[in-house]
């Protein structure tokens, strides 16, 4: 049995650049920062674009990911040592599969949205059934994964609210401000790290 688990928030889908244009950060943010629910900022921000296929693949053409530093060699140490790494993040599939592939994560150990569309391509919504489409999404997947594989140790890391609200049920949370630093996160967390450098190197010392 894996005994250690290492359940990645926002902060490993790390991207520089945003799907959404700039009219929609305020509804991100609120929702990071714990104003709103996250399901709220996903449909109003989901609405105000009115994303379509050509949209997406224009983005992820021209977007490829930029990832944090030291992330690669963070997951790579992981995996070294046999330890099973998940990405749960509010964002999409269609996003956080690249990066988890670039990172040897199975796409089966992706937990993300997705966005529906109709057969022109426009948009049609979301999938409302994805546990990460709401405020407590995290911490479901954190519960399923506990209950499905038997892990006895489940680490969050994220900078959000909703991975901070993950932990019950996982058994620890690191507060990550590699990307952003969010004060609530920051104040909440027991161990707030500001770089993957400093994971990996308290990783090596144990």
């Amino acid at each position: 049995m894996t005994s250690r688990l290492e359940l990645s928030g926002t902060a490993f889908s790390a991207y520089r650049h945003c799907l959404f244009c700039d009219c929609t950060t305020a509804q991100t943010l609120k929702a990071m920062r714990g104003g709103m629910t996250f399901r709220e900022a996903l449909a109003k921000r989901l609405e105000m674009i009115q994303p379509t296929t050509d949209m997406l693949n224009n983005y992820l053409r021209s977007h490829p990911p930029h990832l944090t530093p030291g992330i690669e060699e963070l997951i790579s140490e992981l995996h070294d040592r046999g330890v099973a790494v998940y990405l749960v993040s509010g964002g999409f599939h269609a996003i956080i599969d690249p990066v988890a592939q670039h990172l040897d994560i199975p796409l089966k150990n992706v937990f993300a949205n997705s966005i529906k569309f109709y057969f022109n391509g426009e948009y049609a919504g979301f999938d409302e059934n994805e546990p990460t489409s709401h405020q407590e999404g995290k911490a479901e997947v954190c519960a399923y994964l506990k209950h499905r594989f038997g892990y006895r140790t489940l680490i969050m890391i994220g900078d959000g609210a909703t991975d901070l609200a993950a932990c019950p049920p996982a058994d620890a949370f690191i507060g990550f401000g590699g990307n952003q630093v969010r004060e609530k996160v920051k104040q909440e967390a027991k161990w707030f790290a500001n770089s993957f450098q400093e994971l990996l190197a308290e990783l090596r010392r144990n």
